[in-house]
């Protein structure tokens, strides 16, 4: 179970047709799971080196609760819940009604970054030369 990231603007192209097609009961190829992050500076920050301590925590531990998942890392549950929240935000992470608690959930074990060494106008501009 792969989530793929890729540094672009979200792609939709083809959208509007998969769901044309679900809608008039047609089958449709499952898509790869595929996040799409609009810059470097942002990447950076949502899979800062915290975070990430926190998404394999949750893949490694399956905590049932933000305060444990809070205690696996060594960190303050207030913290801990802000950055959660951003990764739910972003779509890296789910939470699940615990009780009282939320307990996150990540539902893929793996990342893969495409992360391009040129802008998208560097890559143009060699395209058309």
């Amino acid at each position: 179970r792969t989530l793929h990231v890729q540094i672009k603007s979200a792609d939709r192209s083809g959208l509007e047709e998969r769901l044309k097609a679900i809608d008039a009961g047609d089958d449709v190829e499952p898509s790869e799971p595929t996040l799409s992050i609009e810059d470097l500076e942002t990447f950076g920050r949502v899979f800062r080196s915290t975070n990430l301590e926190l998404l394999e925590a949750i893949v490694e531990h399956e905590p049932e609760s933000i305060r444990e998942l809070a205690r696996l890392v060594e960190r303050n549950p207030p913290e801990v819940l802000d950055n959660v929240n951003e990764l739910a935000d972003y779509g890296l992470l789910e939470f699940e009604e615990n009780g009282s608690a939320k307990r996150p959930v990540v539902w893929y074990d793996e990342i893969d970054a495409d992360l391009p060494l040129t802008s998208a106008s560097g890559r143009e501009r060699k395209a058309n030369d």
